[in-house]
């Protein structure tokens, strides 16, 4: 989208607001289909970066994830939403998800294609 989706926005502003985790939303990027739930931006850092902290080539790195950790910026709490944070989400590859156990992406509201409000279901049978 040349233009962002402002209800797209609106969805991300609440989750946000709200510091909820419950929205599921599916949305195709770059003709990628991910579905999963929204996360509030810092949640979703402090959960990359406990993932990361666990690692031993990558835990440093995880210093860039913290909500307040080092070299992280606060966000302007004026600022509208450029990003969607997804949780437990996955990649709709046919009739599979991956990850099976759902995964952290980020994906810039700009790049969203199409969207529906609800998390995908799918089926190995």
């Amino acid at each position: 989208m040349s233009k962002p989706d402002e209800l797209l926005v609106d969805i991300a502003a609440r989750v946000e607001s709200e510091q909820s985790n419950q929205m599921s939303l599916t949305v195709v990027v770059q003709g990628a289909v991910i579905t999963g739930r929204l996360a509030p931006e810092a949640a979703w850092r402090q959960r990359v970066a406990e993932v990361l902290e666990k690692s031993e080539r990558l835990g440093p790195f995880s210093a860039l994830f913290a909500p307040a950790g080092a070299g992280t910026r606060a966000p302007d709490p004026n600022a509208q939403p450029t990003h969607l944070y997804f949780h437990v989400a996955r990649i709709l590859q046919g009739s599979v998800g991956l990850p099976e156990t759902g995964g952290m992406y980020r994906v810039a509201i700009e790049d969203v294609a199409a969207w529906t409000v609800g998390d995908l279901s799918y089926s190995d049978h």
